[in-house]
């Protein structure tokens, strides 16, 4: 700030107002930029507001004087208000905000390493480039409210870490006390998609206003392990060993249980059954010993699930109120943090006039607080950021990426000094989800069915985003080949992904988990809370099958209610046996244009830790086919209608390039289908690659 500035600042000013031009004694340089200054009464010091873009700093800024009478772009907006003089250059389309957003409150803190970069060298990516945030978005939305949400927190998402760990600890626990199992792999992470659907609490992550205490996800894929839990059979010795073990646990769980009469003496007749079986048997097949089993399991499962109802009703409702009363004390333990601030809850309703916008990034209308400093280092190109003692990684290319994405859509920190912890939380928040340490989810690599998940890697234990086991969590946040995010945006006009995250983002707007977190890096928040009026989109959900159903009537409903183009490409898995509701019912949808197989094996996936794995590790072949299910209004199959050529041009997409262990040819065997039925089944869906 100028010296006269800083003399003013001491003496009581009379508050101003934002009027027509009053006396802001600044240099007419930039005067003419937009900026004034007024008296901020809450902080007791000079303020610097620019009129013409809303942007608002504590310091004077600072404009260099250039060839068009020194306004920034190069363009005077008074003698040229159009910019016809100056040659164009890629900006986003914003909306202008519909709420005052708020300043920031110190401006003492300072980024480490990346602040003393200058932009073109911030911007210089260090290596490959899995993105491209050139491209601008279609999508036109409905004005809709701030979000009231508080902001993040570095001592706060520590604290949602360790309470989250523990909810997880517990499930595991009550599992293994109460049925005897380890809790399903994945299954927590499961839970927190399905209950978000209909979760009405204030919790970003957490569910604590649920309908229903019982989850049906978590019921499921535990009735699934009991007795005990599923694995692919592939050798007879194998087999016979898992046949035994089964009966064995069937046959003590209702000797162990308050079953009726009935019950145990069909059970116990069963396994007697299969025992003298096996005693008779020594050169059984592989798939005598799967017709055996499956008989048991049909005679014993229904009894067996009886049995162990409550008890599994039981976990289901005690982790739900673990989950209520971690969330409250998150709650509290973040607003006692910021009420240190002096920064109280918003209370009140913002009302919105209906109006069609282009889509613009998330407001957060409650201050922010200065947050504490977060070191950062780099070692073997990976950027290590630490706050008190805990280190979380990354590598650095999705570091710069993360910054480009901050700087496009954070209104409220333009000298970066809030980057590196809201970097910090964003990064403790998506290993928090699912570990002891990323889209809504995304897309799974290589996921199966039921209660057990097949891995899309053989390579080392490490530490994953959903989940601390091995490779736990990387399917839930797989991504498409660049190829193909290059295809549907050349062929079908999209610009805009539902199911991302900051880290695994294509385009530079997005739907994502967690709104407070990802806001700052250009998420538009959870994508059953987004409502556009037009554009297209690629839908690449994690398997959830609520989660799946909720997204296709939310897409029906969407296309039902807009004249204006509207476009879904979705992704999902080839499951048919059996078919899951959501893929049946939009393919019987009347907005379904067309359906395209990529068969399995023939295309790849992106991991899901792409931020931090090397490149030999970052594709996976999918062990199931992919469904391209194309949803769109009259208008929107006028404008990107599933024509040969662009149909042809996203399967060409598929091939592997280069990428490690490519597949044979993906154009042989590769089906289509018009009227949304598959034709022969594909290699994924025999029995032996079922669970």
């Amino acid at each position: 700030m100028s010296t006269g500035s800083s003399d003013k600042s001491s003496d009581p000013p009379t508050p101003q107002s934002p009027g027509p031009d009053p006396v802001h004694d600044l240099p007419e340089e930039v005067l003419r930029a937009g900026w004034r200054r007024f008296w901020s009464k809450r902080e007791k010091r000079w303020y610097y507001f620019n009129k013409m873009t809303g942007e608002s700093l504590w310091e004077m800024p600072v404009v260099h004087k250039s060839p068009h009478n020194g306004v920034p772009g190069g363009s005077d907006r008074i003698t040229d208000p159009l910019g016809i003089s100056v040659p164009d250059t890629p900006t986003d389309v914003r909306s202008p905000p519909p709420f005052d957003l708020k300043r920031r409150r110190d401006s003492e803190a300072s980024i480490t390493s990346l602040g003393s970069m200058s932009p073109s060298k911030r911007m210089k990516m260090e290596g490959p480039v899995y993105w491209n945030f050139d491209i601008l978005s279609n999508a036109i939305i409905f004005e809709h409210p701030p979000c009231t949400m508080p902001p993040v927190h570095p001592e706060a998402e520590s604290y949602r870490a360790q309470l989250t760990n523990k909810l997880r600890s517990q499930y595991q626990e009550l599992c293994q006390t109460r049925e005897g199992i380890d809790a399903p792999r994945e299954s927590f992470n499961r839970w927190i998609l399905e209950r978000k659907v209909t979760d009405r609490g204030n919790d970003p992550m957490l569910p604590t206003h649920c309908a229903h205490e019982v989850s049906p996800s978590m019921y499921r894929e535990i009735m699934s392990d009991i007795p005990v839990r599923g694995c692919r059979l592939r050798h007879p010795v194998e087999a016979r060993k898992y046949v035994f073990k089964y009966a064995e646990a069937a046959k003590k769980m209702v000797e162990s249980r308050n079953c009726s009469p009935d019950s145990r003496k069909i059970v116990k007749w069963s396994v007697e059954d299969i025992m003298q079986w096996l005693r008779r048997q020594n050169s059984a097949t592989l798939e005598d010993y799967q017709e055996r089993l499956t008989h048991l399991k049909t005679q014993c499962g229904p009894h067996l699930t009886e049995a162990a109802k409550s008890s599994v009703e039981g976990i289901c409702q005690k982790i739900y109120h673990l989950s209520c009363e971690s969330a409250k004390k998150i709650y509290d333990k973040h607003w006692e943090i910021l009420k240190e601030h002096g920064i109280e809850e918003i209370q009140r309703k913002f009302e919105v006039h209906k109006r069609r916008v282009q889509c613009y990034q998330i407001h957060m209308v409650v201050s922010c607080p200065r947050l504490p400093s977060i070191s950062y280092h780099v070692e073997n190109n990976v950027g290590c950021l630490r706050f008190k003692g805990e280190v979380l990684t990354l590598n650095q290319n999705y570091l710069q990426k993360l910054e480009h994405l901050y700087r496009i859509h954070c209104r409220d920190d333009r000298p970066l000094e809030n980057f590196l912890p809201r970097v910090w939380c964003l990064l403790r928040r998506y290993q928090g989800f699912a570990d002891s340490g990323h889209d809504f989810a995304r897309r799974w690599a290589t996921p199966g069915r039921g209660g057990e998940r097949s891995s899309g890697s053989n390579g080392p234990a490490s530490q994953t985003l959903f989940g601390s086991s091995p490779n736990e969590g990387t399917g839930l946040q797989g991504a498409l080949p660049v190829p193909v995010f290059e295809a549907v945006h050349k062929h079908f006009g999209v610009t805009f992904e539902l199911f991302a995250s900051p880290l695994n983002c294509y385009f530079r707007q997005y739907c994502s988990a967690f709104p407070d977190t990802d806001g700052y890096f250009g998420s538009r928040g959870p994508v059953l809370d987004f409502h556009p009026v037009s554009g297209s989109f690629e839908a690449n959900p994690p398997f959830s099958e609520e989660l799946l159903n909720a997204m296709a009537e939310h897409f029906e409903r969407l296309l039902a209610t807009s004249s204006e183009p509207l476009s879904f490409l979705v992704f999902i898995p080839e499951w048919r046996d059996p078919p899951i509701p959501a893929l049946l019912r939009m393919e019987n949808s009347i907005f379904k244009r067309k359906t395209v197989v990529v068969p399995a094996f023939e295309h790849e996936y992106r991991s899901g830790l792409q931020h931090v794995c090397s490149g030999s590790d970052l594709y996976h072949k999918s062990v199931h086919g992919t469904l391209v299910l194309i949803l769109q209004n009259e208008a929107g199959f006028a404008k990107w209608g599933p024509t040969d050529e662009r149909v042809k041009g996203l399967l060409d997409a598929y091939k592997p390039h280069g990428n490690p262990s490519p597949s044979t040819s993906a154009t042989e065997g590769r089906r289509e289908s018009v009227d949304g039925k598959s034709a022969t089944e594909s290699r994924s869906n025999s029995k032996e690659e079922k669970r």
